[in-house]
């Protein structure tokens, strides 16, 4: 795919009536555990990079942490309750590495481990499947003190961790191994922006390797202890990769940055090797020699389904000549300026609304690479609700990003791709990284003060969603209307 083809929009034409999602299609929500677990220092768990970045001044927003976040720790019974509540089929959270191993390293915490055996518990008790990922950023500080996910043993000591956690947990049949490599690649050790805050673009592409690789050793622990039940996936952010314009040196950014943000991870996860055209981009700032055929084979093929992070797509320019100083240390080494396209609908985090991306992205992965069943494992928005008089959060903002999403995903379906499942971003309002708790993707706004629940008006749209698995008759929604995008 060239950056251009991924600017394919629509007329803005609406479907007339409702849209009957497949049987079966399961419908959920997600949270992750440092953002809504809190009690970090409670029952026997250790530190993470997170915890150690949230303490750095000016690194996250006003200085906040998830020592306490929601609580979700404590309140577990009550937050699957909520789950129950909306009628959602599935809900996927996180098992905190540093819970299970405190050190990254040896024996079990039995205490952490039973943590989540109750979560799993209480959810098939309330009709409820758990879909569980076993690392979402919280790398234990020890293992980075060690070198991180840059150094190789880190993979070993994943795959050591997730044979520990799925030999002990029974009644999770839909295991996630990585959420977003590439975030905790580029943003924790090249753009410095995450946990643990580095700036070593060689060091990201190495984490990248190893991230890959770890999920591939984690894959066949998860299938030897689940046996025939377990099924094993990986979730990727991926983005369309839209050049600004029609000029040439704008187009071949885009091309380097489909590489960098989509194919560095479709290709070796489903095709057995790097796209040649990164390895030589690659190979200009540092050797790849991490990098070995068979790392390539036992990647290559470990997924039972890809998990399908979507937000918005990139846009790419050509990085002109001698501006390197202004850009970052990513986009030096890609050659291209990530920009945003004005006039756009936007969120509260400064994220473009373009549904149309979701369904581009579901149905390249179902053309171009060898078929699997497919999940948006995150999609959402952040907006800035607040708590009404009378006690009532309005978010008809956030009703109309899901309805236009769930919409671009019924468009993907019917267009040919095996498209399983929804999950929305996010259960609660939570810590959102460095943003710290100033951003609100949550169908539940939580006080945090209080940790009172209040589920807003999305929460019952979403609900209504999720109960009849159809999508009601669509209103406008945010970048269709008279702006003729999907």
């Amino acid at each position: 795919m060239n950056g251009h083809s991924a600017d394919r929009r629509m007329t803005g034409a609406r479907p007339r009536g409702p849209l009957e999602f497949p049987t079966g299609f399961v419908w959920g929500t997600a949270t992750a555990a440092y953002q809504v677990e809190g009690a970090t220092g409670e029952d026997g768990r250790g530190q993470s990079i997170w915890d150690t970045f949230c303490r750095i001044p000016g690194a996250v927003h006003h200085g906040d942490s998830g020592d306490v976040a929601c609580d979700h720790y404590h309140r577990i019974a009550e937050d699957a309750d909520l789950i129950a509540g909306l009628g959602l089929g599935a809900y996927r959270f996180s098992i905190a590495w540093p819970r299970i191993q405190p050190d990254g390293t040896g024996q079990v915490n039995q205490r952490g481990i039973d943590h989540y055996r109750r979560l799993v518990d209480l959810l098939r008790g309330r009709g409820i499947a758990p879909v569980a990922t076993l690392y979402h950023w919280d790398l234990p500080q020890p293992l980075e003190d060690r070198g991180g996910w840059p150094e190789r043993s880190t993979a070993d000591r994943f795959a050591e961790y997730a044979a520990m956690v799925t030999s002990a947990i029974d009644g999770v049949d839909q295991w996630i191994t990585v959420n977003e490599p590439w975030v905790v690649a580029h943003e924790g050790y090249s753009l410095g922006s995450h946990a643990p805050g580095r700036q070593d673009f060689p060091a990201a592409i190495a984490a990248t390797h190893h991230l890959l690789l770890g999920h591939a050793r984690a894959a066949g622990y998860v299938r030897e202890a689940g046996g025939s039940d377990a099924r094993v996936g990986i979730a990727l952010n991926l983005a369309p990769a839209v050049a600004s314009s029609a000029a040439e040196a704008d187009q071949q950014a885009a091309v380097r940055v489909d590489g960098y943000r989509n194919r560095w991870y479709l290709d070796p996860l489903l095709r057995g090797c790097y796209p040649a055209d990164m390895v030589s981009c690659y190979e200009r700032l540092a050797p790849l020699d991490f990098i070995s055929d068979s790392d390539l084979a036992e990647i290559c093929g470990s997924l039972d389904f890809l998990g399908i992070t979507y937000y918005s797509p990139v846009v790419a320019r050509a990085l002109p000549t001698g501006s390197r100083t202004d850009a970052s240390v990513d986009e030096a080494a890609l050659e291209a300026l990530l920009v945003s396209r004005p006039g756009q609908p936007v969120t509260a985090m400064g994220w473009p609304v373009e549904p149309g991306g979701l369904r581009d992205i579901l149905l390249r992965v179902g053309r171009e690479y060898p078929p699997l069943p497919l999940y948006v494992t995150e999609n959402g928005a952040a907006f800035h609700d607040y708590v009404d008089p009378e006690g009532r959060v309005k978010d008809p903002e956030r009703v109309a990003y899901l309805a236009a999403h769930i919409a671009a995903t019924h468009e993907a379906i019917a267009a040919g791709a095996d498209v399983r499942g929804y999950f929305c971003w996010s259960l609660l309002d939570n810590f959102e990284w460095a943003e710290g708790y100033s951003q609100r993707f949550g169908l539940v706004w939580v006080d945090y003060g209080t940790q009172r629940r209040t589920p807003k008006d999305s929460a019952e749209w979403f609900a209504g969603v999720a109960r009849s698995n159809r999508l009601p008759t669509p209103g406008p929604y945010p970048g269709t209307s008279g702006r003729g995008e999907s």
